[in-house]
């Protein structure tokens, strides 16, 4: 808690007066939002007391403060995992201190492989719910800090911002917007065919190595939850095909647009 107090009072040092309402976490291939966002104040990791650093190359490694629809907004540009090494607290960091920094949603996105057959490669699936139990690990584990110790999870992600989004991909002329589960895994390996069929058994529709995480935290300390995947490479055992990166990232530019236009309608509506 020491620590996130000093990194929250370190950054309000800097941004002054600036709230930002909505927190952002942008996902592999997925930064060009960013170009959405009239940034008023920039940071990189290295220079912001106890962050750690994004070592992943297709992620970078900076905090923006600035708007979006006119909204404040923070954005990581950037996120952490499990298994560049770092430890649920330290991946979760960031939430806890944009909590102490003043915002009230979190707008959360990865690019993920796809579980569920009637899916596509390129399409958006907006997450209503996740399954956490593939972690090794739980961000809330140890002394109970800013939120409740057995925060409800029944709803993690708000079914009013659901809505709105699937009104905004209608608006945009979308044609198909999915919606589905989640399950986050450690990675970095992907998963072998009898690992997909498992999952999807259990009920997944995407999978993907974040996310789950950052959310459980975000719960805890009350802040509501949008979150959306990309569905960059499928993930069914009988078509299987070797992950390609450039592929996976090329998937992902190709659907990114939709996502940033949705994310910054939800932002100009308000939460």
């Amino acid at each position: 808690m020491q620590r996130i107090v000093e990194t929250a009072e370190f950054l309000k040092t800097k941004i002054g007066t600036f709230v930002p309402q909505y927190g952002i976490v942008l996902g592999t291939g997925l930064g060009k939002l960013v170009e959405e966002i009239e940034v008023e104040f920039e940071f990189p990791y290295a220079e912001i007391p106890n962050f750690v650093e994004a070592t992943v190359e297709f992620h970078k490694s900076r905090l923006l403060f600035g708007k979006i629809s006119g909204k404040n907004v923070v954005c990581m540009q950037g996120r952490f995992h499990y298994y560049e090494g770092y430890s649920m607290e330290e991946i979760t960091f960031p939430i806890r201190v944009m909590k102490l920094l003043g915002i009230e949603c979190l707008l959360i996105s990865n690019a993920a492989g796809g579980l569920n057959p009637s899916f596509q490669e390129s399409e958006l699936m907006i997450i209503n719910d996740h399954i956490s139990q593939f972690l090794p690990s739980n961000p809330l584990l140890g002394p109970n800090i800013m939120g409740d110790r057995f925060p409800d999870m029944s709803e993690p992600y708000d079914i009013r911002l659901i809505e709105k989004a699937h009104k905004i991909a209608q608006k945009l002329g979308v044609k198909t917007i999915r919606e589905g589960v989640y399950v986050s895994v450690t990675g970095p390996q992907l998963e072998t065919k009898a690992e997909y069929r498992m999952m999807r058994m259990l009920g997944a529709d995407a999978v993907g190595m974040s996310t789950v995480p950052e959310v459980i935290v975000a719960r805890q300390m009350g802040i509501s939850v949008f979150g959306i995947s990309i569905i960059t490479d499928m993930c069914i055992p009988e078509t299987l095909q070797v992950a390609e990166i450039s592929k996976i990232l090329a998937n992902a530019a190709k659907a990114e647009p939709i996502m940033s236009l949705i994310f910054k309608e939800l932002i100009a509506e308000g939460v």
